[in-house]
């Protein structure tokens, strides 16, 4: 006999799903749900009474939290459900990392690299190539390579069955905001999560030695087949410094993203004086590198005025590890009167916590399609893209 709380909880999922967003409407984009407490179920800035924060944040949905508590210490609609680009491969890396070895090898064939979306970010994988297990996930996480994604997923049996066991990992973080249609992040429709859910995600995958070195990696050797090899760099302009921008002073990683619909999202962390920090950006509207400029000032704020802040909510724990299945709401949030629809107002770290893995399988979503109108990015003034450039031409994920 199934437990009746799990039944309703999915129930108000299936409810959730079926309901069609509207991404440009504050009263639709905002998953039925309380989960880290019932301040992020609210549009608009939730902040601790500490003074300060940024001026000129244009993204759509912001959070920033303390990695070791989870804590929440400001965030502006956490909830809000919005396309996440490839930093949906946080969730990828979660859910299939531990289960090959570094060290193991893999000849890659036409039929792993048939299902690629056309005009993906690649790293450049050649059927007919042996790869290590390391070395596909260099290409995830410097490269962004959808072609590495849908490697490593035909190793884990299928992309269907990747995407249904990502889907289940995600109900296991209480990741409710996510809806899993592609393992790569890439533009499909229905495909969403959240600031709140792609910062559990974050957390949760720092706790992994592998996941932090990964995202940490500035460039790497990626073979070329035969003997020869070629250099990849890292796409995360805050770790590289890359497109004229600073590198940010304690950076970890952790995952960057862009297509042209979702427009720029990043999850970053950094450590200063002992303390780790998590920041989420989703869709600012002065893309480029307007999505890491905007993370480094949430950061810069959470680890000065932001030191004092009360949390408004808490990054809560995976349902594999003990934690109690927080029940979402039937109702979605609505804003409150005169909210703003934007903001006016990311080595290895200290100690981590340890976070095991997940543990046996959880039931899918089921519910209907969703569909979501995405914005389209607006990029005036953006530099022309190189094969080495950190967004893709138009339609690309990364």
């Amino acid at each position: 006999m199934r437990d009746s709380s799990v039944l309703s909880r999915r129930a108000a999922l299936g409810l959730a799903a079926a309901v069609p967003l509207a991404a440009t409407t504050a009263t639709t984009a905002y998953a039925a749900t309380t989960i880290g407490g019932a301040r992020l179920a609210r549009p608009g800035v939730q902040a601790g009474g500490a003074p300060g924060l940024p001026k000129r944040l244009t993204a759509r949905a912001w959070l920033v939290a303390d990695h070791t508590t989870g804590e929440v210490l400001a965030s502006y609609n956490a909830h809000r459900r919005l396309a996440p680009a490839s930093t949906l491969k946080m969730l990828f890396a979660d859910t299939v990392l531990k289960k090959f070895e570094r060290a193991e090898t893999y000849k890659v064939t036409d039929a792993d690299l048939a299902d690629v979306p056309a005009g993906s970010s690649l790293v450049g994988i050649k059927p007919g190539i042996t790869y290590t297990v390391e070395q596909l996930w260099q290409g995830v996480f410097l490269r962004s390579g959808n072609d590495a994604v849908h490697v490593l997923s035909h190793m884990n049996g299928g992309v269907a069955k990747t995407v249904a066991e990502m889907q289940a990992r995600a109900e296991d973080l209480q990741a409710l905001d996510t809806h899993v249609v592609s393992p790569d992040g890439f533009d499909h429709k229905g495909q969403l999560s959240s600031a709140y859910d792609l910062t559990l995600f974050a957390r949760h995958g720092l706790a992994d030695a592998d996941f932090r070195g990964y995202c940490s990696t500035r460039t790497a050797d990626f073979p070329a087949g035969g003997k020869k090899t070629f250099q990849i760099q890292n796409t995360d302009r805050l770790l590289t410094g890359a497109w004229g921008l600073k590198t940010y002073d304690g950076l970890i990683g952790v995952k960057n993203g862009y297509t042209s619909h979702a427009g720029n999202t990043f999850t970053g962390a950094a450590t200063r004086d002992g303390r780790t920090l998590l920041v989420t950006v989703m869709h600012p509207k002065s893309g480029g590198n307007g999505v890491y400029e905007e993370t480094a000032r949430l950061l810069d704020w959470g680890f000065g005025k932001g030191a004092d802040a009360e949390p408004v909510g808490t990054l809560v724990d995976p349902l594999s590890e003990g934690a109690a299945s927080t029940k979402p709401t039937r109702k979605a949030a609505k804003p409150a009167a005169g909210a703003p629809r934007t903001a006016a107002a990311t080595s290895d770290g200290p100690s981590w916590g340890l976070i095991g893995g997940v543990g046996g399988a959880v039931a899918l979503l089921a519910g209907g399609a969703l569909a979501l109108r995405r914005r389209r990015a607006t990029a005036a003034g953006e530099p022309a893209e190189t094969p080495e450039a950190a967004e893709p031409a138009d339609g690309r994920s990364h």
